[in-house]
């Protein structure tokens, strides 16, 4: 199997001349066990994937930043709510929408089932429900901003073990060459150590971005989740004020 030396080859060759230091990591992947070059290969896979959804969640939590500062802006400038919902298909990304359309539909549902009293203003029947459904709306929101996290936080916990089993086989196979030559020469020993170190290497190389990520990414989370929590407070004294 030399699907991982493979690649590194063509990024030798993407990158012009090679220093001699990725040409000896090519030469050890290349000749590595298969155990090995599984692991190696699994170890990246798990690496891409990480860092794709590292950029996917800073432009997403951006555009959240961008579309919640907007949305703030409207609700608190509106005097009506139906003018809200009006401009929320514009800002859809923003965690807030979802919690001001629960809330404005439980309203207006409330509102339809009400007995017509004109001209009296309209009354809400319960605010509790209203609540209800802010903190639900919430939840999902909140459920939806995680979405992906949890791969970020699996490959911080599981790639540093999956580097520890390569470094396990490259040491075994180090001291298989040692029994079966009788010579601990540094020529017998070298491929199965340099196996090993490269597992370690590839496993850390793995799980530190994908936890530094998740933990800033699971902080933004919380600020986000503290937003929709102000919000739905505010939403509720709005409510308050106008319908009871």
């Amino acid at each position: 199997m030399h699907t991982l030396g493979s690649f590194l080859l063509a990024l030798q060759v993407q990158e012009g001349a090679p220093s001699a230091g990725l040409s000896d990591v090519v030469q050890i992947v290349t000749r590595a066990t298969l155990v090995n070059q599984v692991v190696l290969l699994s170890l990246v896979g798990f690496s891409v994937a990480s860092w794709a959804i590292i950029f996917l969640k800073f432009w997403s939590f951006r555009t959240i930043d961008h579309q919640t500062r907007a949305f703030l802006d409207v609700f608190r400038r509106s005097s009506k709510l139906s003018e809200v919902q009006a401009a929320c298909p514009s800002m859809a990304a923003s965690p807030l929408v979802g919690v001001f359309l629960a809330g404005h539909a439980e309203i207006s549902a409330q509102f339809r089932l009400a007995p017509v009293q004109a001209p009296a203003r309209p009354v809400l029947k319960s605010l509790d429900a209203v609540d209800r459904s802010l903190i639900r709306a919430a939840t999902t929101e909140v459920a939806k901003v995680e979405r992906h996290l949890t791969f970020l936080a699996t490959t911080a916990s599981v790639t540093p073990f999956i580097g520890l089993f390569g470094t396990v086989v490259g040491i075994l196979i180090a001291f298989e060459r040692i029994g079966a030559t009788g010579s601990t020469n540094l020529a017998v020993v070298g491929p199965g150590i340099s196996e090993a170190l490269i597992a370690t290497a590839m496993g850390l190389a793995s799980a530190i971005p994908a936890v530094l990520a998740y933990n800033h990414f699971t902080h933004r989370v919380k600020d986000f989740s503290a937003a929709m929590d102000d919000f739905a407070l505010e939403f509720l004294n709005i409510a308050e004020r106008n319908y009871t």
